[in-house]
């Protein structure tokens, strides 16, 4: 059974805005019992011919990986939400679910509103294209009408801080140039959810530092949920109201941000 705590209170270094959403405020995420898993074949082959043949023979076998096993919790609207883990805990798989890429294998997880996720560093991006051609792509996947792109292009362009690269091609960005452009277009207006998951690990400092004051006007207009993954416990003690921690698929602890990180910083002592 997980730990959990119902008194969510102020948060302590780098509090980040004196409230937090109320328990009785609008839930704009609501994972519930949520499991995922993987049938992953219990023997390596060496060609693609050998593995149809196996599969004909019906002599393929799986072994079941549980990425995620029975997690629950709820995010509220306004609310900036983390969750934190060590690597291989299914923290990125559970960002997948609520951004709608995978389909839960059991449970169910219901969002309501639109979601700007910054899940994978080039998701939505050709690389053969220009930055600004990029612009538009990604912002067509992200819902953004041509006009409303048009009016907002200088203010991406802008926040980005890449004015002199608007005509390379994306495949000689830096990875950190790439997440500067996603970030920008992700939060050009205000979505209802914005999923962040180490995308604010790439990059200069003093970019993340931006990222960090842009998230943090986002979640004080009370309308955007933010939902944070992160290996920086000290980003997410600053960030997050809330916070859960997943380990192994399992859910350990959730609860205010303090006592989680607390809790999963004395893990390996």
């Amino acid at each position: 059974m997980p730990l959990t705590s119902d008194n969510v209170g102020e948060k302590g270094s780098g509090l980040m805005r004196p409230d937090i959403p109320s328990a009785d405020a609008e839930t704009i995420v609501d994972v519930d019992d949520v499991s995922m898993v993987f049938n992953i074949a219990s023997e390596q082959f060496n060609s693609l011919k050998e593995y149809f043949i196996a599969l004909a023979r019906h002599e393929l076998k799986f072994k079941e990986f549980r990425a995620l096993d029975h997690i629950s919790f709820q995010v509220k609207r306004g609310e900036a939400f983390g969750l934190v883990g060590t690597n291989g805990s299914g923290k990125s798989t559970m960002l997948k679910i609520i951004a709608g890429v995978l389909e839960a294998s059991e449970g169910s997880c219901s969002v309501k509103g639109t979601i700007a996720p910054l899940i994978e560093l080039g998701a939505g991006f050709d690389m053969e294209l220009t930055a600004k051609e990029n612009i538009y792509l990604n912002g067509s996947l992200l819902g953004y009408r041509r006009e409303f792109i048009d009016e907002h292009f200088q203010d991406i362009i802008d926040f980005a801080e890449l004015q002199e690269f608007m005509d390379m091609p994306l495949k000689n960005y830096s990875s950190g140039m790439v997440a500067r452009i996603a970030f920008s277009i992700a939060t050009i207006t205000e979505p209802d959810i914005l999923i962040v998951d180490e995308t604010l690990s790439v990059g200069d400092f003093l970019f993340q530092e931006k990222c960090e004051r842009r998230i943090k006007e986002l979640v004080d207009s009370d309308n955007v949920t933010v939902l944070l993954v992160s290996h920086s416990i000290e980003l997410v003690e600053r960030m997050c109201d809330r916070v859960c921690w997943i380990e192994k698929g399992k859910e350990r602890m959730l609860g205010p941000t303090d006592e989680v990180c607390e809790a999963y910083k004395n893990l390996g002592r």
